[in-house]
């Protein structure tokens, strides 16, 4: 019996949908495994059809053209090393997450995942039926088990297939990005080493989807938990790996360990990646958004710039009366450190038609919030106006404390198809811009150095609706709102907990009922990238009509 297995792992970016363009990536792939000689080329979680899929794998028509797809795969791939891919199959009316093993022009082996995923922001027990506990699959003379993704957290899977004979264990995964998953997976699949006692290969996906990104960073373990490899995060990528057998049993061959970024470098490079694939999946080639002199907006146009090139990219600043000197050279600034196209649309003629057309109906009544939301809903008017006229993706700018307290015009700056600092609270704004100007990768295609000065970040935060206006008047200072939202949000935490944490009981109260009275905004809110396990939209459901509150 041979001492040596080759496969050849691809780390690669499928979109959801797109079934003829993934099987042409597999064939690619399978092309430079042939070339390699490798005996498997494999394939992440549901690699065939994209993932997440959410409920378009239920139509039958899709899930059909998939299976067709695997089994033309199998076909003209014939000669050469096996396949193992990700699809959805049905067999006997019921729809299974598979792994699909394909060799010899036919589909040899189907592994039918046991436990479906059911929180966050996976809805797997509502997609699929549960495959029952198998034994491991042949290639040539080697046995593999392949637990699929979820399968690889329990141990009964694991277990089953040591028992039944596997060699080594390749997971497939269509595992998402929150920060400091990495060492979750990793004290996971420990675990199932220690178990079993057998090597283990975790292939990841990369890519973004909707809110969800997939950041890559497959690995190998050895017997006992010893790190053999690691692939580097958010890139696509095909690697070619060895198995080999001593005296000991099967080893993986000892290769790159590349270095993991910190949670800051990854959270930067999760919010450019998902913002270039959005775009790229949805087929728009350029984007614009308002440039306010704020914070915010000027981290957004930086990660648009780094994601799809300052050529791309129009930046709008649209100043009222109540625009400070000091945001309109703050904007302009930006807009120069980044090299975008940059137009001033000012909005005081016609927030004056607007304000003219309404005193009749208003008469009598006295100027407040409604007067300052005109402003916003301007710019969202004026600036959708530009988005329809020139085809470019309209980006939002609200971070996940404005987004959580309601501190937005619906309408008005919540306008656009995308927001990337969506699931990024104001305290860390501040600390990503001073990374972004600290820090330069070759993925960014923005310029290296300082593209955010200094004015931006330190001023007080202000929407400039109304005369020496500030954040500070109608919310808690950032750090204890991010504080309070951090455990009503994040941890599901109650009042008792905030106060426990220090906070004051009634800012505690008030920020849990801005957030709850807000899920209205939320529910007509872009997309965005997700950097947590809790962010809004799948992992946190609440109901828009809602009138309990936490009374300690």
């Amino acid at each position: 019996m041979a001492d040596r297995f080759r496969i050849t792992l691809a780390q690669l970016n499928p979109t959801v949908g797109d079934i003829e363009g993934n099987a042409a990536k597999a064939v690619a792939a399978w092309e430079q495994g042939k070339a390699a000689g490798a005996n498997l080329v494999a394939f992440p979680e549901m690699f065939i059809t994209g993932y997440n899929t959410q409920d378009l794998v239920l139509k039958p028509v899709f899930h059909r053209a998939a299976m067709s797809a695997v089994e033309a795969l199998a076909a003209k791939c014939a000669e050469g090393p096996a396949i193992a891919i990700g699809g959805p199959w049905v067999d006997d009316g019921k729809l299974y997450n598979a792994y699909l093993i394909l060799k010899g022009g036919r589909i040899t082996s189907k592994v039918l995942k046991h436990h479906l995923p059911n929180e966050t922001v996976f809805d797997e027990v509502r997609l699929y039926d549960a495959g029952p506990l198998g034994g491991p699959y042949s290639v040539g003379n080697f046995r593999i088990g392949s637990p699929i993704c979820e399968d690889s957290w329990h141990p009964d899977v694991a277990e089953t297939l040591e028992e039944t004979g596997a060699e080594f264990l390749l997971i497939p995964n269509g595992s998402p990005y929150f920060r400091d998953k990495y060492d979750v997976r990793l004290n996971h699949m420990v675990a199932r080493v220690v178990e079993t006692g057998l090597p283990l290969i975790y292939l990841n996906m990369v890519g973004g989807q909707d809110d969800q990104i997939f950041d890559g960073a497959s690995f190998g373990l050895n017997p006992g938990g010893e790190l053999a490899f690691r692939m580097p995060v958010f890139d696509e990528l095909l690697s070619h790996v060895d198995l080999e057998r001593g005296e000991d049993g099967w080893r993986i061959a000892s290769g790159e360990i590349v270095p993991q970024p910190d949670e800051w470098e990854q959270d930067y490079r999760a919010m450019v990646q998902s913002l270039c694939d959005y775009m790229g999946k949805t087929g728009f080639k350029k984007a614009l958004l308002g440039l306010s002199g704020g914070v915010d907006s000027a981290l957004v146009a930086t990660i648009a710039v780094d994601a799809i090139g300052a050529e791309n990219v129009r930046c709008v600043m649209l100043p009222s009366e109540y625009t400070s000197q000091a945001s309109l050279d703050d904007a302009e600034a930006v807009a120069k450190a980044l090299g975008v196209h940059y137009d001033y649309v000012p909005i005081s003629d016609s927030r004056a038609a607007v304000t003219s057309t309404l005193a009749p109906l208003f008469a009598g009544l006295e100027e407040g919030l409604t007067e300052e939301n005109i402003q916003s809903r301007l710019r969202g008017l004026l600036l959708m106006a530009i988005s329809n006229k020139f085809g470019e993706m309209l980006l939002t700018t609200g971070n996940k404390s404005e987004v959580a307290v309601g501190y937005a015009t619906i309408y008005g700056d919540m306008n656009g198809g995308y927001n990337p600092i969506k699931d990024l609270y104001k305290t860390r704004v501040f600390e990503t811009c001073r990374w972004r100007n600290a820090n330069h990768r070759d993925w960014m295609m923005g310029p290296a150095g300082e593209v955010i000065r200094p004015s931006v970040i330190d001023k007080p935060p202000s929407a400039e609706l109304r005369e020496d206006q500030k954040d500070s008047d109608s919310l808690p200072d950032y750090p204890v709102l991010d504080g309070i939202l951090e455990i009503l949000v994040d941890q599901d935490g109650s009042i008792a907990d905030c106060v426990a944490a220090g906070y004051n009981e009634a800012d505690a109260q008030r920020v849990e009922h801005l957030v709850y009275i807000s899920e209205y905004k939320r529910f007509q809110s872009a997309p965005g990238t997700r950097l947590s396990n809790r962010a809004f939209w799948l992992d946190r459901r609440y109901p828009i009509v809602n009138r309990w509150r936490d009374r300690p």
